[in-house]
């Protein structure tokens, strides 16, 4: 090993998983591991299947790339396990014993359940490897959408109202009349929109809380807010500071096929576009960077979120927090810090640094 290897810090990008958002992860996963400084980093890709197997991951970053709406997927190689072991931690071995790699650091490029969720996050609690991004605790909540409004509202952030259904729960009349139309019924612990439906009459309800519930037995519902969305990113730096991004709009999320922005949307189709920055005054902007560096804080963040808001009449409300947002070429959360100043290989580095603090 040369000097240059010994003195690069070692980087286990781990993703794929046991999530609808499977694709989305191996997507970003590529584009972060080809954004990571060659010289400073030393990169060990770690690919976990659909069926949740370990496996050698992808060094042909444009194999992890969408083409022609194709999304990929972690081909199953060698089979690996992560030490739980503090005093060997980071290694990896494989299933005969043998030492695979060691890292300094795990970038956990993850999105969903089993990713995303607190659940992986505590697994690298016991085995005490550094992990870019959120703990245990605002992992979980930030996944539930639930908890997260509840943790918002206690601490008076603005939120839509909503209604919870648990498994064998319908939505009764009087949170009919309260939510009004249109509704957006949405799985209580997904991502990437996969999963949500509008509705504009009471008689779609039903088969859109059963799309729902194929991804989580809970639901939530919510009413819709008339107002610009809007996404804030938020990046941690090693000594604590916090920063707020510039504030992107995003444009003809109605427009689409789906008629708002859902998954195809998001990741296939050519609709949306953003006004990155947003074109709002001095304190609309500020109002929003507050705001979402509160949402940050009151979830115990650490590292890095994206807050999604509806900017209204009245002021901005939170939608939603996302703690290990997209970071494909086309999400917006590099693309916000871009317009801030802060390039994608320079984010980064910066989350890296936090995680090895």
């Amino acid at each position: 090993m040369s000097n240059t290897d010994q003195q690069r810090i070692r980087v286990a990008v781990i993703y794929g998983g046991r999530s609808p958002e499977h694709s989305v992860s191996c997507v970003s996963a590529g584009a972060v591991m080809s954004h990571l400084d060659p010289e400073k980093y030393e990169i060990i890709p770690v690919g976990i299947t659909q069926e949740g197997r370990w496996t050698v991951g992808e060094s042909d970053y444009s194999r992890l790339e969408t083409k022609d709406r194709v999304l990929p997927t972690v081909e199953p190689r060698a089979e690996l396990k992560l030490s739980l072991n503090p005093a060997s931690r980071g290694q990896f071995h494989t299933t005969d014993g043998a030492l695979y790699a060691t890292a300094d650091v795990i970038f956990p490029v993850l999105h969903g359940p089993f990713g995303e969720d607190g659940t992986i996050q505590g697994l690298f609690d016991l085995s005490g490897v550094p992990y870019v991004g959120n703990g245990v605790l605002s992992s979980a909540a930030g996944m539930d959408k639930e908890f997260t409004k509840k943790l918002m509202s206690a601490v008076g952030l603005p939120i839509t109202p909503e209604c919870v259904l648990r498994a064998g729960e319908s939505l009764r009349p009087e949170e009919q009349e309260r939510l009004g139309l249109p509704v957006f019924v949405k799985p209580a612990r997904g991502g990437s929109s996969i999963g949500i439906s509008k509705v504009s009459q009471w008689s779609e309800l039903e088969a859109a809380v059963a799309l729902a519930r194929e991804h989580d037995e809970k639901v939530i519902i919510e009413a819709e807010i008339v107002g610009d969305e809007v996404e804030v990113g938020v990046l941690q730096y090693a000594d604590g500071r916090i920063l707020a991004s510039v504030p992107a709009k995003l444009e003809h999320t109605s427009e689409s096929a789906e008629g708002f922005y859902g998954f195809d949307t998001k990741y296939l189709d050519n609709v949306v576009t953003a006004a990155i920055p947003a074109p709002y005054g001095a304190a609309d902007t500020t109002a929003l960077q507050e705001l979402a560096v509160r949402a940050f804080t009151a979830l115990n963040c650490e590292g890095l979120a994206r807050v999604d808001f509806f900017l209204t009449t009245a002021g901005p409300v939170l939608n939603e927090i996302n703690t290990m947002p997209g970071f494909t070429p086309i999400s917006m959360y590099p693309q916000i810090f871009a317009a801030t100043g802060v390039s994608y290989r320079e984010l980064l580095d910066a989350l890296i640094q936090r995680a090895l603090r």
